[in-house]
C-alpha cells in the first residue's frame, strides 16, 4: 500500500512538473482561477447592485468615478457589478454545459467502444448525423423554443457539443478493452455495467479531463454568441453575451460597453485553450516516456 502511494505521489509530482514547465498552461490557470475567484465573490466585490440603476449617470467613462470604476451603461448601472455577475452566469453556463457534454459524451462513447457490434454502429451513425448539424444553427433553432433560463441555456449548449467527446472516448475504450486488467476482471465475473463506467472509464480520464477544459471555453462562447443574438440569458439578467448586445448600438460613441465584456469573453476562452493545451501535454504518455 504504501509503494503504490508512493509511485501514485512520484507521478504527480512529475505531472505538477510538467505542467508547470508550460508557461502558456499556467498563464491560463491563473485567468481561469482570477475569473472563477471573481465570479464567485461578486456580492462580495461588485460595489452596486448589477440591475440599479441612475439614469442620471448614463455613459460614465471608466475611471472617472470611484464609486464606478468602469463606468455605467445605458441606463445608468454600474457595468463593473454587471461584469462580475454576468461572468457568475457565463462561467455557469460553462460548466453546467461542459458537465452535460462530458456524462453524455462519455457514456455515449463507453458503450459503443465496449459493445462493439449493432450498438457501435448505431450510435456513431447517431454521432454521425448529429455532427451534419452545425451546432450554432442547432442552438438557435432549440433556443427559439424553449424559454430561455440559465439551466436550459447549459442543457442546450451541452447536449448539443458531446459529439466529439464520444469519440474520444470510443477510441480509448477500443484500445483499452483488450488490456490485461479488463482480460482479468472479465475472467473474475465482473459485469458490463462495472468494466465500463468502474474500469474503463477511469483510464480514459486523461483526454476526458482535457476535451472539459476545452469544452469550457467552447460553450462560454456560444453562450455568449445566443446570448448576443437575443436568444440567451434575458435581462435584466446580466451575462456576457447580452451585455454586448446591448453595447451594440453605442459601439461609435461609448466603446468601452462592448470591449470590457468582449475582453472577458477572449480570456475566459483563452485561459481554458491554454489549460487544456497543458494538461494534453502533462497526460500525453509518449512525452512521459521521453522524459
Amino acid at each position: 500500500m504504501t509503494a503504490t502511494v508512493a509511485v501514485n505521489f512520484g507521478a504527480g509530482r512529475r505531472l505538477a512538473r510538467r505542467f508547470a514547465g508550460h508557461r502558456l498552461a499556467l498563464f491560463g490557470a491563473v485567468v481561469v482561477v482570477l475569473l472563477c475567484a471573481a465570479a464567485l465573490f461578486a456580492p462580495l466585490i461588485a460595489p452596486h447592485d448589477p440591475v440599479e440603476l441612475d439614469t442620471s449617470l448614463r455613459f460614465m467613462a471608466p475611471f472617472q468615478s470611484a464609486t464606478h470604476p468602469l463606468g455605467t451603461d445605458e441606463i445608468g448601472r454600474d457595468t463593473l457589478s454587471r461584469l462580475l455577475y454576468g461572468g457568475r452566469v457565463s462561467l455557469t453556463v460553462g460548466l453546467v454545459a461542459m458537465l452535460t457534454t462530458v456524462l453524455t459524451g462519455a457514456s455515449i462513447g463507453v458503450l459503443a467502444g465496449y459493445l462493439g457490434g449493432w450498438v457501435d454502429a448505431l450510435l456513431m451513425r447517431f454521432v454521425d448525423t448529429m455532427l451534419c448539424f452545425p451546432q450554432v444553427f442547432l442552438l438557435l433553432v432549440i433556443a427559439a423554443f424553449i424559454p430561455p433560463t440559465l439551466l436550459s441555456m447549459s442543457l442546450i449548449i451541452g447536449l448539443t457539443s458531446w459529439m466529439e467527446v464520444s469519440r474520444i472516448v470510443r477510441s480509448e475504450v477500443l484500445h483499452l478493452r483488450e488490456q490485461d486488467f479488463i482480460l482479468a476482471a472479465r475472467a473474475l465475473g465482473a459485469s458490463s455495467g462495472r468494466i465500463m463506467f468502474r474500469e474503463l472509464l477511469p483510464n480514459a480520464a486523461a483526454p476526458i479531463l482535457v476535451a472539459a477544459t476545452l469544452k469550457v471555453a467552447s460553450a462560454v462562447l456560444m453562450e455568449s454568441y445566443i446570448s448576443y443574438l437575443g436568444y440567451g440569458v434575458q435581462p435584466p439578467l446580466a451575462s456576457w453575451g447580452n451585455m454586448l448586445t446591448n453595447a451594440q448600438g453605442y459601439f461609435d460613441t461609448v466603446p468601452w460597453l462592448a470591449v470590457l465584456p468582449g475582453v472577458l469573453i477572449t480570456l475566459t476562452v483563452m485561459g481554458f485553450n491554454f489549460l487544456g493545451d497543458g494538461l494534453r501535454d502533462a497526460l500525453d504518455p509518449r512525452l512521459t516516456l521521453n522524459r
